[in-house]
C-alpha cells in the first residue's frame, strides 16, 4: 500500500494545479457577490464569500479572502475549506464604541496587489444600509474592480481612486474587469449600474453580480441592467461560472458584459 502513496499524493497535485492556468487568469462566479479569482501564478481570492442554500453552499479554497462590509452573505468565511491558512481582509473595520468605518489600505499579497476604495450602501451616505468598500485588484497586469454592495453612483474622487496610476498622478488607469451589483433593493439598480459602468470604462468584461435569477428571486433580474445593451456585447455562458483572460492579449473592441451561470454544468 505504501508504494502508491508518492503516485497518489503526485496525482493530488496535479488535480489541484489543474485549477490553475499559467495564461489565464480564471474568474468564477458563486452567486451574489461571491467570486474565485485565480491568478496565472495560481493565487486564490475570493470575495464576499455566502452560504446560501438557493446557490448550493459552495466550498472554496482561497488564499486571500476578501470581504466588502459586515453582511452575512458578504462574510460567511466557513464556506472557505482552509480558513486556517487564507489571509483575510474587510474592507470595513470596528471603531471603539462599535461603529463601522473604512479599513483603507493598499498592499501586496503574493502577486496581488489589493486597493480599498470608500464607498456608501446606499444613496443616503450611508444612513440606510451603512457603508461599503470597493476592492481594486491588480492582477497579473489586469485591474479587477469589485463594488461590493455599492449603493450609489460614483463621486469623481472614487473614480480616481479607483483608476489612480501611481506612476503617472495625473492620468487614469483603466479598469479591465468590473464586477457591478445590479439587482436593485439593497444596491445599484440596473439603470444606475449602467451609469456606474459609463463612469468606470472598463475595456474588457462587465460582470454583473447580486441580481435576481431563477433560485434566488429576492432581487431584481437583468432586465433594467441590460436595457438597449449600450455597454456593450453581451455574451452568455449558460453551461459555466467562469471566464478566463489572457492578460497579454489585446482588448476587444468593446466591453464584454458576461452573463455567468452560477454553477458549472457538465464537464
Amino acid at each position: 500500500m505504501m508504494r502508491f502513496l508518492p503516485a497518489l499524493a503526485a496525482l493530488l497535485l496535479l488535480a489541484d494545479a489543474a485549477t490553475a492556468d499559467d495564461k489565464n487568469v480564471v474568474i468564477r462566479w458563486h452567486g451574489q457577490s461571491f467570486f474565485e479569482i485565480i491568478s496565472t501564478k495560481g493565487t486564490r481570492i475570493v470575495t464576499d464569500p455566502h452560504a446560501l442554500e438557493a446557490y448550493g453552499r459552495p466550498q472554496i479554497k482561497a488564499d486571500l479572502v476578501l470581504m466588502t462590509h459586515f453582511h452575512v452573505d458578504h462574510t460567511r468565511t466557513d464556506a472557505i475549506t482552509n480558513l486556517k491558512e487564507a489571509k483575510q481582509i474587510n474592507a470595513l473595520k470596528k471603531e471603539e464604541g462599535g461603529r463601522d468605518t473604512w479599513n483603507l489600505i493598499d498592499e501586496k499579497f503574493k502577486d496581488v496587489r489589493i486597493q480599498t476604495v470608500a464607498t456608501y450602501h446606499d444613496e443616503m451616505a450611508g444612513t440606510q444600509r451603512g457603508k461599503n468598500g470597493v476592492f481594486v485588484l491588480d492582477v497579473d497586469g489586469l485591474r479587477i474592480v469589485h463594488l461590493g454592495d455599492l449603493g450609489h453612483k460614483l463621486s469623481l474622487d472614487q473614480i480616481r481612486k479607483i483608476r489612480k496610476n501611481d506612476e503617472k498622478p495625473r492620468e487614469l488607469l483603466p479598469i479591465d474587469i468590473l464586477l457591478i451589483p445590479v439587482g436593485g433593493v439593497y444596491t445599484l439598480n440596473g439603470l444606475d449600474a449602467q451609469k456606474v459602468v459609463e463612469q468606470l470604462k472598463p475595456k474588457r468584461y462587465i460582470v454583473p453580480m447580486h441580481y435576481g435569477t431563477r433560485v434566488y428571486t429576492d432581487l431584481l433580474d437583468l432586465t433594467y441592467f441590460l436595457g438597449d445593451q449600450k455597454m456593450g456585447k453581451v455574451e452568455r455562458f449558460p453551461l459555466t461560472n467562469e471566464i478566463a483572460i489572457d492578460p497579454k492579449a489585446k482588448p476587444p473592441e468593446e466591453p464584454i458584459v458576461a452573463i455567468l451561470n452560477w454553477e458549472k454544468k457538465g464537464k
